[in-house]
Formats: C-alpha cells, structure tokens, sequence
C-alpha cells in the first residue's frame, strides 16, 4: 500500500521544483568585480577631449536651467521615446560623442550595457544608447557623484536582468573638465558583471 505521506510528497515534488527553477541567482561580489584596474579603465576612454568638449559646450549652450525647463526637456524625450518624429533624441544620438560612446560600448564586446554622460543640470549629453530619460539629475548616479566632488565614484546596486539573464551594475563618475579640474558633469557606465566575472576567472 502506498503510504499518505509518500504521495503528499510526490504532490510537492512540482512546488519545489517550480521555487528552485523560478529563484534569483545569486549577486555576484560587486566589489571583487569593479576593481581599480576596471575604473581606471573606464576613466581612460572617459579622458577623450571628446567628452570634456561635448559636455562644456552643452554647459555653456544651456547655462543653467530652471527646473520647469528641466522638466519639460524631459517630458519631451519621453513622448518622442512613442513618437515617428525624434527632434531631441535623434540630435542626441547623433551627436559625436554618442557615437564615441557607441563605439567604446561595441569594442568592449558586451562588457558595457549601456553607457551615457550628462551635463551639469543632469542632462543627457551624449549615450550609446536610448535612455528612458533625458534628465538624471534626480537620481543617485547624478547627486552621489556630481553633486559631491570632482572624483566622486558611486557603484550601485547589482540588479538581474530577466531578458538577458545577466547581472548588471551602474558605474557613476563625475567628470571633472582637464583645464580648470572642476566637476562639469557625470558618466554612468552599466558594467555587464556576468561578463566582467567570465573574463576575471570566477566562474559562473
């Protein structure tokens, strides 16, 4: 005769299968990862005169916004983000530092995610890809960085992402102009740590 609790745990059998399968793989070591090594990297190709260049022209075109502009800029990157017509991201996108940045991000071969550099109202100036947003001024990568010193280094939070099935990690500097050595802007750069631990030798 078969016995009650043996069938109760045959029953259970596709529950625990189900949790085990479905579960978060665990975060990698952020800080093992993101070495000094892997940050002067960063900072090497962040050194191109096209960046400083790209970003004190901006500075100096804009000045310094208000927040209702600010917000309106924004509003618009996000409509035209639906929209056939792309003023703003298209001259974005087209700019020579996106398609420095695009560059870097295709060279590194899946290393970098993502990639963007902002102004000194927390703007997007140049990025190698579309971003959800034009302003980043209100989140950690432009007020932990920008906001606090001109080598500030801000590395957030390991995050899974399901479609790619890679974990992944925003690297945020501020960008400080070569001449004067004062902040004029930020860089986020999204690390593949997937691909950051393959290459280190860590294993999966």
């Amino acid at each position: 005769m078969i016995s009650k609790n043996w069938l109760m745990g045959l029953c259970l059998l596709p529950l625990t299968f189900t949790a085990a399968y479905s579960a978060e793989p665990t975060p990698p070591d952020t800080n093992a990862l993101v070495t000094q090594d892997v940050i002067a990297k960063v900072r090497s190709w962040l050194a191109n005169p096209i960046v400083d260049l790209s970003i004190n022209a901006q500075n100096e075109t804009r000045g310094s916004l208000s927040q209702a502009q600010i917000d309106s800029l924004d509003q618009q990157w996000r409509a035209e983000r639906e929209a056939d017509d792309k003023p703003l991201i298209s001259a974005t996108l087209a700019a020579p530092l996106s398609v420095y940045l695009l560059r870097i991000q295709a060279q590194n071969l899946g290393l970098y995610t993502e990639i963007f550099v902002m102004d000194a109202n927390g703007l997007n100036v140049g990025q190698s890809a579309i971003t959800g947003y034009y302003w980043q001024g209100d989140e950690a990568k432009f007020q932990k960085t920008f906001q606090v010193a001109r080598d500030a280094i801000f590395i957030d939070e390991p995050e899974w992402d399901e479609d790619r099935k890679i974990w992944r990690a925003q690297v945020n500097m501020t960008i400080a102009d070569p001449k004067t050595d004062k902040a004029i802007g930020a860089a986020t750069v999204e690390l593949n740590l997937t691909e950051l631990q393959r290459r280190a030798g860590f294993g999966s």
